[in-house]
């Protein structure tokens, strides 16, 4: 089992700044697929960006690319997430997860986070 939680939301203006990190326990998380997710109300749950277990390597979703940065450190089991730029598309709920394997799709994850609130204010 791997428990994971978010923290680092709230209400940030638009063209700003903000950090979120996940607190990760339990058996080997640091062997693990890390990715963060948004999700707003009637839409589905949507990829943001990803990174393999070393951080070595990373991937993000078009709508981030350039603006966003995950990151990970293994010896503190977090991974963050470094949101620049942001804007009010970016409002949702974000979360993070675990997978055994490198994915954009949601349902690859095994374990999740409970979220946690973005807003961005315009």
């Amino acid at each position: 089992q791997v428990q994971l939680v978010e923290s680092g939301g709230g209400l940030v203006q638009a063209g700003g700044s903000s950090r979120l990190s996940c607190a990760a326990s339990g058996r080997t998380s640091s062997g693990y697929c890390m990715g963060w997710f948004r999700q707003v109300p009637g839409k589905e749950r949507e990829f943001v960006a990803g990174i393999n277990w070393s951080g070595s390597h990373t991937y993000y979703a078009d709508s981030v690319k350039g603006r966003f940065t995950i990151s990970r450190d293994n010896a503190k089991n977090m991974v963050y997430l470094q949101m620049n730029s942001l804007s009010p598309e970016d409002t949702a709920v974000y979360y993070c997860a675990a997978s055994t394997t490198i994915a954009t799709a949601s349902y690859k994850y095994d374990y999740w986070g409970r979220g946690t609130q973005v807003t961005v204010s315009s």
